[in-house]
C-alpha cells in the first residue's frame, strides 16, 4: 500500500463510503481504485487527484497532504544514479534487493534519517 493509498482508505472508512461508491462518483472502476489503494497502480493523474479532492470536500490542508502523499506514491520507482558516487549506486541495488526484508520501523528509521540528511544539505 502507498501513503496516498493508505490515506484514501482510511478517509473512505472515517465517512462509510464502499469502495464501489467511491469509484462510481470518481468515474472509475473499483478494480483500479483499489489497485490504486494497494500500490498496484501508479500515482494518478493530477485530473483524479482533483475529483477525489473534491469528492471529499476537503480544507485546503487536507487537499495540500493528498498531493503530497500522490507525489511520494509511485509505487515503481527508477532511480538513475550515474554521475554520483558509487555508494549512491549500492545503496539503491541494497534497498532494491533487501527492502522486502526490513521491518515497519526500519524503513521508518531510513526514511526519516534521508530526510533529515538531505535537509542538511540544503
Amino acid at each position: 500500500m502507498t501513503p496516498l493509498g493508505a490515506k484514501l482508505r482510511a478517509m473512505r472508512d472515517a465517512r462509510g463510503i464502499s469502495l464501489k461508491e467511491m469509484a462510481a462518483a470518481l468515474n472509475v472502476s473499483s478494480a483500479y481504485l483499489s489497485a490504486l489503494e494497494h500500490g498496484k497502480r501508479g500515482q494518478p493523474t493530477s485530473f483524479l487527484l482533483h475529483r477525489i479532492i473534491a469528492f471529499f470536500n476537503v480544507i485546503w490542508d487536507e487537499a495540500e497532504e493528498l498531493q503530497r502523499l500522490a507525489e511520494i506514491s509511485d509505487p515503481k520507482v527508477t532511480i538513475n544514479t550515474a554521475g554520483l558516487v558509487p555508494e549512491a549506486t549500492e545503496l539503491t541495488n541494497r534497498l532494491r534487493d533487501d527492502i522486502s526484508r526490513l521491518e515497519a520501523e526500519d524503513l521508518k528509521f531510513l526514511r526519516d534519517e534521508v530526510v533529515r540528511r538531505a535537509g542538511r544539505k540544503r
